[in-house]
Order: structure tokens, then C-alpha cells, then sequence
């Protein structure tokens, strides 16, 4: 799909009033996610440094068994927007099986992506842009989003 055709319809989601469209959002991506192969595709464990928190770091490296600044200098760097992120594409979690062994404790920024289910998606468009390019699932919710403003 085209970046033109994205932006159309966040256009639309502009439009509905209050929470309304964001839950349009959460409905489709559930959606969706109940018949998408992730693992199969694994696009973004291979294409995305995902973003630390401070809460991510700590269970992160209790689930290793490192000290926090251990998990920082082995695993941490910080990105083009001055955010602390994994290094390393794809990332050092990713296993040959499309697994993550780190899943149970896994970043918030991975259990939470593509981020369109979540609030604040009207703020989120240049980042679903370039989460389409990434994750294939992120123009199917689109289209259901557009389908369900459709009806509302």
C-alpha cells in the first residue's frame, strides 16, 4: 500500500471523535494478530532496535542474571533520536527459529508493536509509516480501520 493511502486514512481517524477511532484500532489489530504468523516473518526483530525503558532494563538483565550496566555495555546503544535501544540489527534476542529468547521479559516496545492498538495512535502516524515498511500486518489493520470508520 502507499504512504498516500496510509495517510488518507489517518485523515479519517482524525476526524472521529474521542476515543472512537482508537478503539476501532484496537479491535482491528486484535484482529489481526489472531491469524498473523509472526514468526514467520520476524521483519521486525530484524529491522528495529527496540527502545529500553528503565523497567525494561532491570527485568531484562534479572532475567540474565547481569547487572544492570553488564546488560547496558553488552546489549545497549543509543539510537538517532537519543533513545536507548538493543544494538545490533537483527536483534541479539532473535534466535534461528524466529524465537525470542528473551520473550517472557521481552522490551515494552516489542510486546506492544506495531503500536497501533494502543492509545495515542492519531500521534503515531509517521511511526506507522514506518512500521508499514517493516511489519506486513500494519496495512491489514489499516484496512480494517478504514472499513470499520466506514461504518460508524
Amino acid at each position: 500500500m502507499s504512504d498516500s493511502w496510509r495517510k488518507k486514512i489517518f485523515l479519517e481517524i482524525r476526524k472521529k471523535p474521542g476515543k472512537q477511532a482508537e478503539k476501532v484500532a484496537f479491535e482491528a489489530e486484535k484482529a489481526v494478530f489472531e491469524h498473523t504468523d509472526c514468526l514467520g516473518c520476524a521483519r521486525c526483530c530484524k529491522g528495529y532496535n527496540a527502545i529500553l525503558e528503565e523497567e525494561d532494563v532491570i527485568r531484562i538483565s534479572a532475567h540474565l542474571k547481569l547487572e544492570p550496566h553488564q546488560f547496558a555495555a553488552t546489549y545497549m546503544m543509543v539510537d538517532e533520536d537519543d533513545e536507548w535501544c538493543l544494538n545490533g540489527s537483527p536483534c541479539p534476542f532473535l534466535q534461528a527459529d524466529n524465537k525470542c529468547s528473551i520473550y517472557p521479559v521481552r522490551p515494552a516496545s516489542c510486546a506492544d508493536y506495531p503500536h497501533m492498538g494502543s492509545p495515542g495512535l492519531v500521534n503515531r502516524e509517521e511511526l506507522t509509516l514506518i512500521n508499514a515498511d517493516i511489519c506486513p500486518a500494519v496495512d491489514e489493520i489499516l484496512l480494517q480501520i478504514e472499513k470499520k470508520l466506514q461504518d460508524l
